[in-house]
């Protein structure tokens, strides 16, 4: 992070030489993501053991095999997410420079998150075997092994984060005495601004495909997480204007004019008002707050499937590689959905999900 490869991808005449195999196998991957006549036979499903039945005509087979009756939500979402992991790790594992380092800059989202909740965990003195088990598997990091001898935050710090990959970020943003003292969302957030303008640099830096495709779908979710950040800090005393502007991250449409104005923002109104102006955001912020079915995170994630779909029009690019893990990601959001509604008989809300393909 920081210090780049030593060399850039390929364009269209040298791109395959590399990293055309593993371009290959991942548009395998992506012909297995779910349909819409998959999700509408899960809808006709009765009750969990129904979907473990229509399962195995897709892409996922019999990945719930040896479960004990009943299947539990729970369960088939950890199973959706090992399959997810293993194809991830399928293609990093064969990945060369600069594939490699993409790769790894996917997964530091994750360790972010991972990190969060260890942080919490340790000031609640919650045992640390039971934070691990809970930790994203795309997140986890050598120096988990550690651990166990962890007691308080200082030897967090000092033991285990600052040699993570995110060190970087952590040793440039936080101090130990932060972790003690800051809201543990000021610390995701402060930790995600360092890594979206990190990855975006990266993805600048590389060049060609992969800088047209990443620069509008890193763009997109730095302006999701400063909507969201400022309208969570309403009514949280905790967070002042200029706190809110220091976790604006430095990249996305709305920056620098729109997140000015942001910091400035009273409440969702101003809020509305302020996005007006940006057509790609209008419509769908709109719906969010105006719907009763549908959030405004809903219309974030419906953004985010278009932004990923698109990825797949392009070739000669990292993008692709990005983009269908967010697509898989937001399968198994949509698998979890209508399981849940399935095993709480609310049938009603079954179609709420955001089909793919």
């Amino acid at each position: 992070m920081g210090l780049f490869g030593g060399r850039k991808h390929g364009g269209m005449f040298t791109f395959n030489k590399d990293d055309g195999y593993l371009e290959g196998i991942l548009r395998g991957f992506k012909k297995g993501i779910l349909t819409r006549a998959d999700y509408s036979n899960f809808c006709q499903c009765d009750n969990l053991e129904d979907m473990k039945m229509h399962f195995l005509s897709t892409d996922y087979g019999d990945f719930l095999q040896g479960e004990p009756s009943p299947i539990h939500t729970t369960t088939i979402a950890e199973k959706a997410t090992q399959k997810l992991v293993n194809e991830f790790n399928h293609i990093r594992n064969q990945a060369v420079e600069p594939l490699s380092t993409f790769m790894d800059y996917i997964s530091y989202g994750y360790m972010i998150d991972n990190v969060v909740l260890l942080i919490t965990g340790t000031l609640h003195e919650r045992d640390i075997s039971e934070l691990v088990e809970k930790c994203h598997p795309l997140g986890l990091f050598k120096s988990m092994a550690t651990l166990s001898v962890v007691h308080n935050v200082a030897e967090l710090y000092n033991t285990v984060l600052i040699d993570t990959p995110l060190a970087p970020y952590i040793q440039n943003c936080l101090s130990e005495e932060d972790l003690d003292e800051m809201n543990i969302e000021i610390i995701r957030n402060t930790l995600y601004k360092a890594y979206l303008e990190d990855f975006y640099g990266y993805c600048q830096y590389l060049g060609g495909q992969t800088a047209l495709i990443m620069t509008d779908i890193l763009k997109f979710e730095a302006d999701r997480r400063s909507i969201n950040i400022t309208i969570n800090s309403f009514g949280a005393s905790e967070l002042t204007k200029d706190d809110r502007e220091k976790l604006y991250p430095s990249v996305g449409l709305l920056y620098p004019e729109g997140t000015s104005k942001l910091t400035k923002a009273e409440d969702v109104d101003q809020v509305r008002g302020i996005l007006d102006t940006y057509s790609a955001y209008r419509s769908f912020f709109n719906e969010g707050l105006n719907s009763s079915e549908k959030s405004l995170e809903d219309s974030f994630f419906e953004y985010e499937v278009h932004l990923n779909k698109m990825a797949f029009q392009d070739q000669y690019g990292y993008g692709v590689f990005y983009a269908y893990i967010k697509l898989r990601e937001q399968e198994i959001r949509n698998i979890v959905w209508i399981a849940e509604c399935i095993s709480q008989s609310m049938k009603q809300k079954i179609n709420q999900f955001i089909p793919i393909f």
